[in-house]
């Protein structure tokens, strides 16, 4: 995909540092006796590209539903681009794109003529701005090829990109993803990537809803992971990973005498390929980290390198989200 030429639409300045691109406070809602959101308090950076986690059921989707004044919360509040939902939506919407749960157009259209209808909507394209700005969206997601065809012919993966085609069409201070590489290919999901990748280096806010953890891993700056509809952690993606300690990987030419140190410091540790490690992931696992380096040193272990394990998405999600029925 080539990147969209630059539109004349003027855009906004993107909030202060101290103003979040969108924030809520104490959101509940409650469908009958089912509590989808409970009580969330989330702040989503400026700038960021947020990453919304959580098992079916965890309230993503309402909870992106309210953000965006398609669904009204029970009680809390709700801000988005600094204006309160739903009285400032008329003006913070046009700064906003949407794809949630799936794209909809007409079957019987084709690619570029549905998203045409949709840039007739948009309050900040001209008439004569219509045209470019539907031929750069289509580009930019990689559906300029199949333009023509009709949206009925198309196929799962395609719809996705159509649908992201039309949050993009005007340029945006955030952008809302709901599940945007669902049905892509590899190809098609590394496309998606890079557009997402473009989008923050722009200084566009996206927040991005999924279930592939090695996708949000790959492009989120923070995350948000939810169970039953609580908010169970939140932050910066680094710094959660980090929170969730790993162990110590140890280079060694004498495995044996390291294993018998450590296991005298009342340490777990294990043989491994150029080595031993020590520990796992509960970072009170043991005695501290240094007072084992120390002991190896005293006893003439020779010690070529430390390495420490940083675990992956996946195991902080599961550990968080652990007991989820």
């Amino acid at each position: 995909m080539n990147e969209a030429p630059a539109s004349t639409t003027a855009v906004r300045p993107p909030p202060g540092p101290e103003e979040p691109a969108a924030r809520v406070r104490d959101l509940r809602k409650v469908f009958g006796r089912l509590t989808a959101v409970d009580g969330i308090d989330l702040d989503v950076p400026a700038g960021s590209v947020f990453g919304m986690l959580g098992p079916n059921g965890s309230g993503k989707t309402t909870l992106i539903r309210m953000l965006l004044g398609l669904t009204r919360p029970t009680s809390g509040t709700v801000e988005l681009l600094g204006r309160r939902v739903p009285d400032g939506l008329p003006a913070a919407l046009p700064d906003v794109g949407a794809l949630v749960e799936g794209p909809g157009f007409h079957p019987f259209l084709s690619g570029r003529e549905n998203l045409r209808r949709v840039a007739t909507l948009e309050p900040r394209l001209s008439a004569r701005e219509i045209r470019p700005a539907v031929d750069a969206a289509l580009d930019r997601v990689g559906l300029a090829g199949a333009a023509g065809r009709r949206y009925r012919g198309y196929s799962l993966g395609m719809k996705q990109r159509l649908g992201l085609a039309a949050a993009l069409v005007v340029p945006r201070r955030l952008v809302v993803l709901d599940e945007p590489t669902n049905g892509l290919d590899p190809a098609g999901t590394r496309e998606i990537r890079a557009v997402v990748a473009d989008l923050r280096r722009s200084g566009v806010t996206v927040l991005l809803s999924s279930h592939l953890l090695s996708e949000v891993e790959s492009v989120c700056t923070h995350v948000a992971v939810l169970k039953r509809g609580t908010l169970v952690a939140s932050g910066e993606l680094q710094r959660l990973l980090d929170a969730v300690a790993g162990g110590w990987e140890i280079g060694t030419t004498d495995v044996d005498g390291a294993l018998r140190v450590l296991h005298g410091t009342g340490a777990r540790a294990r043989a491994d390929d150029d080595g031993v490690v020590v520990g796992g992931v509960v970072v009170e696992d043991g005695p501290p980290a240094p007072e084992l380096f120390a002991a190896l040193v005293r006893a003439g272990i020779p010690v070529h390198g430390l390495r420490r394990q940083r675990p992956d998405l996946e195991t902080l999600f599961t550990r968080i989200t652990e007991g989820d029925s």
